[in-house]
């Protein structure tokens, strides 16, 4: 998946004094996970299904 033009958003939750925070982006069927603080480090791929469950998990 080609993330050159990716649409990254950070959570509304994160502050500007250099907490630890993530990165989101959408593609086809997918989503991009990064670290802010890193941008042109690794990015996680996942399935929005994988994604979806992944936040249930969180949110128990």
């Amino acid at each position: 998946m080609d993330l050159s033009n990716a649409l990254w958003r950070k959570s509304s939750r994160s502050t500007n004094n250099g907490g630890a925070c993530v990165e989101l982006a959408s593609g086809r069927g997918m989503v991009a996970v990064r670290d802010s603080k890193n941008p042109d480090g690794p990015k996680l791929l996942v399935t929005r299904k994988a994604f979806a469950s992944l936040l249930s998990d969180l949110k128990r």
